[in-house]
């Protein structure tokens, strides 16, 4: 499997701007630039899309081991927050929220690491990745 996307750029870094579109179109000429990335522009910028990535390919590989050991899924919710410093990605902390029937915290937490450590977008990444997760009633 393959998947594809493409930037365009036109003009400086600062003052310049682009667009990205993907090959679902999920994005589509969608706006980025210096302000969306460092300041408050308005447009995405790769961190944003770098944590969407993570949260979505993190939760997936989460709701697979949980269905593997047997447990249902009602909901899981992960927020990734990408530390970016001095040009370099440093870390991804993950927040989930997940409320899962007869699951214990001890083995919840055990699948959350497997999944931390597991899914595609963590291999990738040359950063250290962390998480807090929480079972709800």
């Amino acid at each position: 499997m393959k998947r594809k996307a493409t930037a365009i750029w036109k003009g400086s870094l600062k003052e310049g701007g682009g667009t990205l579109t993907t090959q679902s179109k999920v994005l589509d000429t969608t706006q980025y630039s210096f302000h969306s990335r460092f300041e408050e522009g308005i447009g995405t910028n790769p961190e944003e899309l770098i944590a969407a990535a993570h949260s979505g390919c993190f939760t997936m590989q989460l709701s697979a081991y949980i269905t593997e050991a047997g447990f249902e899924i009602e909901s899981i919710e992960t927020q990734a927050v990408i530390n970016l410093v001095e040009g370099t990605i440093i870390g991804s902390h993950l927040t989930v929220k997940a409320t899962i029937k007869g699951i214990s915290d001890a083995v919840f937490q055990e699948l959350v690491t497997k999944a931390e450590k597991n899914c595609p977008v963590s291999k990738v990444l040359n950063a250290e990745i962390t998480s807090v997760a929480s079972l709800e009633q």
